[in-house]
């Protein structure tokens, strides 16, 4: 369950079209016209119904349906994804936290923290690994020192600042 937990987690502030593990608790079966479908759409999340039906071999208005199906089941969700750099923010960062005691709470917190893209319990060194951006170092070391570092039950941190990110992909 635990594993679920962190999947769920990462699923749900990674932007992009995603495949949502709730639809294993719907019993929502997947054919490979549906896995087609999410293909296609990873690809290009605006792609028009006109092409994508021909594209999976289903028409327009199937395809539509299926979509839709896959929408209002949590199958995936369509999400515009920015270039962070482009919205001012400048700093991005992995940060470890170990901590003491029960790790949902504090991943609750966290969570709550505009910076914070998403927040994933680990098995591993660190119990909980977090995504920030931030406009500047300055709001880093804010972020970390003020508002991360004082949630109860954090007992240390270790900050991954990016230089620079290689390769960014939500297609799987």
């Amino acid at each position: 369950m635990a594993s679920e937990e962190v999947f769920r987690a990462v699923l749900h502030q990674a932007p992009s079209l995603l495949l949502d593990l709730n639809s294993l608790d719907n019993n929502i079966e997947l054919d490979e016209v549906d896995r087609e479908i999410i293909r296609n759409l990873q690809v290009d999340g605006r792609m028009p119904y006109s092409k994508l039906g021909p594209a999976v071999g289903l028409s327009q208005a199937a395809a539509r349906q299926r979509v839709q199906r896959l929408l209002d089941a949590g199958v995936i969700q369509v999400v515009a994804v920015a270039d962070p750099t482009t919205l001012g923010l400048y700093v991005q960062a992995m940060i470890g936290i170990m901590a003491e005691g029960t790790v949902k709470p504090i991943a609750d917190a966290l969570s709550d923290i505009h910076e914070v893209e998403y927040v994933v319990t680990t098995a591993g060194r660190f119990d909980l690994l977090v995504e920030i951006v931030c406009t500047d170092m300055h709001s880093l070391y804010d972020l970390v020192n003020d508002r991360i570092r004082t949630i109860e039950g954090v007992r240390s941190t270790e900050i991954f600042t990016y230089l620079a990110v290689n390769k960014q992909t939500y297609s799987w």
